[in-house]
């Protein structure tokens, strides 16, 4: 068994955590996970103003625990490296040494394309090849160079760009001498990094049902127990808050998802086929995990600088709100024309429970992109300013005026993996050759000589997966009339209207521009309610803001659970978004709060 802990979701997590984690039980490997889509852009700004590329809180929580995990033997593997591993790898040398530690430090390069020819990458959705030169390129390697870097004796390893679940994977690879064609057991791992690579959200953090979460104010950081099968253990250190149930796991299983067959470098895990156990308090067992050879495309991550942004919130309050924002729409486009900008956003959001004949209060956001960062600034910020006293009655505002803000886009793209060479480096000096790649031909066989343990084929995908439909015209609450429930799931019964929340989870999240929105419940016959009514043209109808986009719904019988794909909720990602939840990260509980008609007998 190797236990696996993890200390950081992003970056910014909790400083105590590492501490937390090396003090709080035994533990094999540390972990951490600092980089998201976003974090690429505010790393490449740092370095743009001389600062490291690198996060720096990572050694913070690295000099509380160093000592500790060289005595115990604990090995450290991050991503804390982002855009300059190799500096982050000096800062540790570093740290080591003013500790008065022997510490061997490896890092990992390869990841970072940029200055190189991408004229091969092609976006995944559309086929287009980007069309300017990128600030940031980097693809996601897997865990095959960490598993090599920790095999040359490694305490510490830093990588840049890794997809997150490779810091499970590569200790799994090293500990277990997977192959590459061990595509089960790879599979297995990629699933149980991508339970604890988001910290808490996998014991109780953020989680739907938070009124049955113990202490969640001391919620504790995950960790598993992956076994030489690929199967693991999901729990976390006794004392903690938090809860590891099969709620928790299965919200975090949903997190930032596609379609079932979930792609890595190192292999596909077939989300259709876990299974889980709750083994006893606060311990979830994962297995049945089938996978399938990686494809032959490496994702890679670009991110370009896109102009200035700058936005302006007006309050609204009383009667007659939407003619209000009408107003005061009117009146700041009077005094710096609408059609001058690059792009203009405008949100009418609903404070409390929303907006009725009655009134209530409500939030206009205006949002302006350009070019130009004067005319995004102060010349946008100040005619909204200007109109305080010849606008709608009630009228004031939550921002001063302001300069604006520069903005980034984020386009993903697919490039072949035999073009990119993963290297590791140890104490300054390169190491492991080509078996560091993804497709390594020196990839260590299993170490006991056997074969991995044949499986039986997975059941077919869930009827609608990779479904991909056009939702119905917006309309709040329009045809709600429960559909006919499947056979043998409250035929005939008595329905009730209630939010939907009442007895199903959710969990949303982004994907560069999309959003991502897994709901489940906790039996299967609510799961075969849920199946026939949550349709994605509902979906639309339950949620306004989603409809006329497209969207995608799967099915994942075996948790109980449904997955949907909205894309272009979020616009180009990361700092471009201009919904106030700007990654979706509360579009799950706007659906719970929706209100619809659930058999009784369901209740």
């Amino acid at each position: 068994m190797l236990r696996v802990a993890n200390c950081s979701g992003f970056y910014g997590d909790r400083l105590s955590a590492a501490r937390e984690m090396v003090e709080g039980g035994p533990i094999d490997v540390l972990t951490g996970d600092w980089l998201a889509e976003l974090t690429m852009l505010i790393l490449a700004g740092n370095r743009a103003k001389g600062r490291p590329g690198y996060a720096t809180t990572f050694l913070r929580q690295l000099e509380e625990v160093l000592g500790t995990c060289v005595e115990r033997g604990v090995r450290i593997v991050s991503n804390a490296g982002g855009l300059d591993p190799a500096g982050c790898a000096g800062a540790v040398a570093g740290l080591a040494d003013r500790l008065g530690l022997r510490v061997r430090v490896a890092h990992v390069t390869g990841d970072d394309l940029s200055g190189r020819d991408l004229r091969d990458a092609r976006d995944p959705d559309t086929g287009e090849r980007p069309a300017a030169t990128p600030l940031t390129a980097n693809a996601y390697l897997g865990g095959r160079p960490i598993a090599a870097a920790l095999s040359a004796g490694a305490d510490v390893v830093v990588t840049g760009r890794v997809t997150d679940a490779a810091l499970v994977t590569g200790p799994g690879i090293w500990r277990y001498g997977w192959r590459p064609d061990d595509h089960d057991a790879l599979a297995g791992s990629v699933v149980a990094g991508h339970v604890i690579e988001c910290g808490c959200q996998a014991t109780g953090g953020n989680y739907a049902f938070f009124r049955e979460v113990p202490d969640p104010a001391r919620c504790g950081f995950p960790l598993v127990e992956l076994a030489a099968d690929g199967s693991c253990v999901v729990t976390k250190h006794p004392g903690t808050g938090g809860l590891v149930s099969v709620g928790t796991v299965t919200a975090q299983l949903l997190y930032e998802i596609g379609s079932p067959r979930y792609l890595g470098p190192d292999a596909v895990a077939r989300f259709d086929t876990i299974e889980l156990e709750q083994q006893g308090p606060d311990r979830v067992r994962i297995s049945g995990v089938r996978g399938e050879a990686p494809p032959p495309d490496l994702k890679v991550a670009l991110t370009y600088p896109a102009g200035y942004r700058n936005t302006m919130t007006l309050v609204l309050t009383g009667l007659d709100i939407e003619a209000k924002a009408r107003l005061a729409e009117e009146a700041v486009w009077a005094r710096v024309p609408k059609e001058t900008f690059d792009e203009v956003h405008v949100e009418l959001v609903p404070l409390g429970a929303g907006l009725s004949p009655a009134g209530g209060t409500a939030l206009l956001r205006i949002t302006v992109l350009d070019a130009d960062p004067g005319k995004a600034g102060r010349v946008f910020s100040s005619a909204v300013v200007e109109t305080a006293l010849a606008s709608y009655p009630g009228c004031y505002a939550l921002t001063p005026p302001g300069n604006a803000t520069p903005y980034g886009v984020y386009r993903p793209a697919l490039i072949p993996a035999e073009t990119v060479r993963p290297r590791v480096w140890l104490d300054g000096e390169e190491v492991g050759g080509d078996d560091a790649g993804p497709y390594g031909p020196g990839a260590p066989g299993r170490p006991d000589g056997r074969e991995a343990p044949e499986r039986p084929e997975p059941a077919p995908p869930g009827v609608g997966d990779d479904l991909v439909t056009e939702p119905a015209p917006p309309g709040v609450g329009d045809d709600l009339v429960t559909e006919p429930v499947p056979p043998g799931v409250g035929d005939g019964l008595e329905t009730v209207r209630v939010p939907l929340g009442t007895i199903v989870g959710a969990r949303s999240g982004d994907k560069g521009g999309d959003a991502n929105l897994g709901v489940w419940v906790s039996t299967p016959e609510r799961f075969g309610w849920l199946a026939g009514h949550l349709t994605a043209e509902r979906l639309a109808r339950l949620l306004p803001a989603v409809a006329g986009l497209r969207i995608e719904r799967f099915e994942l019988p075996n948790l109980l659970a449904l997955n949907f794909v909205v894309h272009g909720l979020l616009g180009r990602g990361v700092s471009a978004g201009t919904r106030l939840d700007a990654q979706a990260k509360a579009l799950g509980e706007e659906l719970r709060a929706a209100l619809t008609d659930v058999p009784r007998a369901l209740l």
